[in-house]
């Protein structure tokens, strides 16, 4: 113990020693030597801390009921509205579900969602899970890809980061986070664009990835002539000539083109975000690997990831704060009292929606957000995450979730000659008041790239395979009681623009769960009026 101790004081030492460094050198001016010290000082801290978060993972995984337990209870010690007794019978998990029923604020009327039952939001969970799903996301995927993390190697393109946890001092020396409003995404760009040797590419998340493309094919006549005129730091002509040949080979590979050492894309996951991760992989990230530290939802981390070389994301669920709980999902039952599990409980195969428990007001919310149990890590589930429950769109009583949607909507594009989807949103016909003495049908709006308008043969498509998806939603539309659904191309930039409103939100948690039905006239609005075909 008190080597381990002489061996800290010494890397604090060093690391303040860099940071006053760092301080009088900017991190572009900074020598070689200096650089290659205040890098390796920096790894070496955070190993050191990634290790000593490893232990305490692997203890609270083996003793999953016990660290539960200790989750309920600081939930109900540090409640500001406590809603049932304190005391032993208070911890007692039977006597804390009976007195706190499940709320589903996500199937309430948006507005009274803010006024009456607020979801958890980022600033209450930004405590051990965020730091674990940095610290060990880091290591792993310098396991996993280990020159990417190399002096020069990566780049945040947003203003926001993928790290759930800031990491200042590390962060700033190895330039791996970026704080909120940082600086202009053009900027970023600009930065990234004279770093051909990049071989790892970070965003917020993958939407924000995806409008930095569709930004740059727009602007990049613009920025190419930026860094030839050495805008910022010295001219680059010759990068620029680079830069203009990778652009008009189009947008299919364009990372690679750009940047031809880029080995992964890294970006934090949460709902709605899927739809965005296949555009950029079918598109402008073709041939890279994706990875994300952590699944968030409501803003908090709720999973982590532990195996970067998973191409589709398995997160294991800890059992510290937040405390979570598991609904499962069958047919039929997601309206009653069913009883919750907790995570020790978990079965292989089976899904279930999360529930986590706000400690300000001490709430046990369903979140919508469906798990199907893959594995276990110790004694906890690893899971992957499959659809969300409150994404459902219904005129007549009938259920199109939104994985049955999703999934029609891409058998109908891939009957749509060169389209491929870059992003959707969906609205019933009663929001926008445009059924219009017709039957109540569904109103769809789609961003494509490759097509610049639908025939009504292609239109038609997607009532076809939602008919084949939902014999229900067939046999409504056999009677006539649901009119077809109604497909609209909207222009680019539209979702960015939907993004920018629901951002604005004072309550808007980051990151923003994507939603894909819109319940809000005014976002539904939004989209109609860019609609170009």
């Amino acid at each position: 113990m008190l080597l381990l101790m002489l061996l800290l004081l010494v890397l604090l030492l060093l690391l303040s020693t860099c940071a006053l460094l760092g301080q009088q050198i900017s991190l572009e001016a900074r020598p070689p030597w200096l650089a290659s010290l205040q890098h390796q000082v920096a790894w070496r801290v955070l190993s050191w801390a990634a290790a000593w978060q490893q232990r305490r993972l692997e203890q609270s995984t083996l003793r999953v009921d016990e660290r539960q337990q200790q989750a309920l209870t600081w939930c109900l010690q540090t409640a500001r509205e406590p809603r049932c007794s304190k005391g032993s019978a208070a911890t007692d998990m039977n006597t804390f579900q009976n007195q706190l029923p499940l709320t589903n604020p996500s199937q309430a009327p948006e507005e009274e969602n803010e006024a009456h039952l607020p979801r958890p939001t980022s600033n209450q969970y930004s405590g051990e899970a965020s730091l674990q799903a940095t610290l060990l996301g880091l290591v792993a995927l310098n396991k996993a890809y280990p020159e990417v993390l190399a002096p020069g190697g990566t780049i945040c393109v947003t203003p926001t980061s993928p790290w759930p946890s800031p990491l200042p001092w590390p962060g700033h020396v190895l330039d791996w986070a970026r704080p909120p409003g940082a600086k202009d995404p053009e900027a970023l760009l600009l930065v990234a664009l004279r770093s051909p040797g990049l071989r790892a590419l970070q965003a917020g998340t993958a939407v924000e990835l995806l409008d930095v493309f569709s930004g740059l094919e727009v602007k990049g006549e613009e920025l190419t002539e930026a860094i030839a005129a050495g805008n910022p730091g010295a001219p680059l002509p010759r990068r620029a000539t680079e830069l203009r040949e990778a652009l008009k080979q189009g947008s299919r590979g364009l990372a690679l083109r750009l940047w031809p050492k880029l080995q992964v894309v890294v970006t934090l996951d949460a709902g709605g975000q899927a739809e965005a991760v296949a555009a950029l992989r079918a598109l402008w990230c073709q041939g890279l690997a994706f990875f994300s530290p952590a699944y968030s939802a409501s803003g908090g981390v709720v999973g982590l990831n532990l195996w970067p070389e998973q191409p589709q994301g398995l997160y294991l669920l800890p059992p510290g704060a937040p405390f979570i709980e598991l609904l499962p999902i069958e047919e039929g039952t997601q309206e009653k009292a069913a009883p919750t599990f907790l995570l020790a409980e978990a079965q292989r195969g089976k899904e279930y929606e999360l529930v986590l428990t706000d400690h300000i007001s001490l709430t046990r919310c369903r979140l919508g957000d469906v798990v199907q149990v893959v594995g276990a890590y110790n004694k906890c589930p690893v899971v992957r995450f499959m659809y969300r429950l409150d994404q459902t769109l219904s005129v007549r009583g009938e259920i199109t979730g939104e994985k049955m949607f999703s999934e029609a909507l891409a058998q109908a594009v891939a009957q749509w000659p060169g389209a491929k989807l870059l992003d959707h949103g969906c609205v019933e016909s009663s929001i926008l008041d445009s059924s219009e003495g017709s039957a109540p049908h569904y109103e769809v709006f789609v961003e494509l790239r490759g097509l610049r308008n639908l025939s009504e043969g292609n239109r038609d498509k997607l009532d076809h395979c939602l008919q084949e998806a939902s014999p229900y939603y067939k046999s409504l539309r056999f009677r006539g009681s649901v009119g077809p659904a109604r497909v609209h191309l909207v222009g680019s930039g539209a979702f960015q623009a939907l993004r920018a409103a629901l951002a604005s939100c004072p309550s808007s948690p980051f990151p923003p769960s994507m939603p894909r039905v819109l319940r809000h006239r005014h976002l539904a609005q939004l989209l109609q009026r860019r609609v170009v075909s």
